[in-house]
């Protein structure tokens, strides 16, 4: 299994563009923005850094990139995607676009490169042995693939001696698809490392927002959860609630339940604090009762969290 920091950083918001920041989040931020959040979670020694092609179709990356230069390599835990459905920009090759990667992110190699959407599982897996070969790419992991999808690639990395070392998939408490179809408990029994994005729904289940204090117009987040916010006040309630028994807020809950049921959590991180709060949950243990409470509360939400990329795990 790899030997993994606890918690990821996500870049997802860096940076502008296409399936950017801005888009997405509604955020333009750039390095002069980024380069003090950076720093603050190397010293905190989070340095694993989780991005992707697509994210403003270079953007993140190019920024990450930058800040990798400031670092010695073997430090630093990166984490990019090749994306089948841009593939067409890279002549449908995944070591072209792994090789813009490498130059925008200012590096010789990934540590875990990851098949973005299964799209095609026969196609584009059978490429990845041979970047692991090249020493271009540490291992490999598979994104938003469901149980059949991914012990098929599975099958299909073991033929060439290889193996899917990390599942990348959407797991909240409103969104525990990943749990329930299986796939959670394949991961552990074959040492497979989960991560988990939008652990916290894109900031949906921080505590920030509410009726009262939507998310600002204009982005795709906010398009997607303002009309959710009415169902979800008593869920993220709770969630504050258990958190003063840790002196967590409802952000860190939300995180410590993701690690605490046995996944690798990717914090976006667009502010200081950010970085401040995820160092502080890495050990968090929170009670079964708690785990039970906290997702009594999410069932009871009864939304769904699927965005137009992906699918329910089932």
């Amino acid at each position: 299994m790899l030997n993994l920091p606890k918690i990821a950083l996500g870049a997802w918001a860096w940076g502008s563009g296409a399936v950017g920041g801005n888009q997405v989040f509604g955020h333009n931020l750039e390095s002069k923005d980024l380069k003090p959040i950076f720093d603050a979670a190397m010293s905190a020694g989070l340095n694993l850094w989780d991005t992707a092609t697509v994210y403003g179709m270079g953007a993140s990356e190019e920024i990450l990139g930058n800040f990798v230069k400031t670092v010695e390599r073997e430090k630093i835990f990166l984490s990019t995607k090749f994306t089948p459905q841009i593939a067409g920009m890279y002549d449908d090759s995944v070591e072209k676009m792994l090789d813009a990667s490498l130059k925008r992110l200012n590096t010789d190699y990934i540590d875990v490169y990851w098949v973005h959407n299964p799209a095609d599982v026969e196609k584009w897996t059978p490429m990845l042995p041979a970047l692991i070969k090249s020493g271009k790419v540490k291992s490999v992991g598979v994104s938003n693939h469901n149980l059949a999808e991914l012990k098929r690639a599975n099958e299909i990395l073991n033929a060439e001696g290889c193996k899917v070392e990390a599942v990348q998939n959407h797991f909240s408490l409103l969104n525990r698809s990943s749990e329930t179809s299986g796939i959670l408990d394949y991961c552990k029994e074959n040492g497979i490392k989960f991560f988990a994005y939008m652990v916290l729904e894109q900031g949906a289940l921080s505590g920030k927002y509410n009726t009262k204090n939507p998310f600002p117009a204009g982005s795709d987040r906010a398009k997607s959860y303002n009309p959710l916010l009415p169902q979800l006040e008593k869920l993220t309630d709770e969630m504050k609630k258990i958190g003063e028994k840790h002196n967590l807020s409802a952000a860190q809950v939300g995180t410590a339940w993701a690690i605490n049921k046995g996944t690798l959590p990717i914090i976006g991180v667009t502010k200081i604090h950010h970085v401040d709060d995820a160092a502080k949950i890495i050990d968090v243990k929170l009670s079964s009762d708690e785990i039970a409470e906290l997702e009594k509360f999410a069932d009871k939400a009864n939304v769904s969290t699927v965005r137009e990329w992906e699918k329910k795990m089932e």
